[in-house]
């Protein structure tokens, strides 16, 4: 553990989900492959251009199209496989149904995998002490993992109310770097911005935004795959159990 900035007493500690609790690139990893597979099975006469890079031609388009979309992982996913399957010639009716359908694939396939037991009883050690909350860019349900029970809080970039992917709710919460995420926890919370410790792995995403909002930082690059560090941490840990000697 590297200690670069003085901390000050914490009340709350909130914490990134993917590539911070447990490793994610292996996950999805799994599930494109799966997504490859189910799209070559609905339309076996397409099933060479079913690639990630077909699908993230869409989603550039999407966001393009809606801007706004791009803080909501779920949305735009949604839309790729819809205007994905526009551009193979498909009907709208049937590029809504079997987009729809793609996506409670996914979703389902998004939480199927087990967290690593430290991060289980870390989670349930400090949900003892503080209270916790998860701050994702993310759509992995904490429900399904089971670990929603030690979050007091659970916020994911995008609209927190949605009818399958119909939006019912105006309200956007934008991606981290953005403050938006660590501000609603400080206020629901009752407590100063200074008073939140967020453990993350992205130098931008987690510890810049977080530091942006006025929070404290844990830099945990233990899986390797966040961006860069844009401003030094209060302190970077070499495994998540770093966490029980700190606090």
């Amino acid at each position: 553990m590297k200690f670069y900035r003085r901390l000050s007493p914490i009340k709350a500690i909130s914490f990134d989900l993917d590539d911070t609790l447990y490793s994610n690139g292996p996950v999805m990893a799994a599930i494109e492959q799966k997504m490859i597979a189910y799209f070559a099975k609905l339309l076996p006469e397409y099933s060479q251009v079913f690639d990630a890079a077909f699908w993230f031609a869409f989603k550039k388009q999407a966001i393009k199209q809606q801007s706004d979309l791009a803080h909501d992982v779920v949305i735009v996913r949604y839309e790729s496989y819809r205007l994905g399957l526009l551009a193979l010639g498909k009907s709208d009716v049937f590029a809504k149904a079997q987009a729809k359908a793609a996506l409670d694939y996914f979703i389902e396939l998004r939480s199927d995998f087990s967290l690593p037991e430290q991060s289980m009883q870390l989670l349930e050690c400090l949900s003892k002490r503080y209270p916790l909350a998860a701050i994702s860019n993310g759509n992995v349900d904490t429900n399904t993992l089971g670990i929603a029970k030690y979050f007091q809080q659970i916020y994911h970039a995008g609209y927190q109310q949605r009818q399958g992917v119909e939006v019912v709710e105006s309200s956007l919460l934008k991606h981290k770097p953005a403050q938006d995420m660590f501000a609603v926890v400080c206020q629901n919370l009752a407590i100063a911005p200074h008073e939140l410790l967020h453990v993350g792995d992205c130098g931008n995403a987690d510890i810049f935004g977080a530091l942006s909002a006025g929070c404290q930082t844990a830099y945990l690059p233990q899986y390797g795959v966040g961006k860069a560090l844009k401003q030094l941490p209060h302190i970077e840990l070499a495994c998540l159990s770093d966490l029980t000697r700190l606090v």
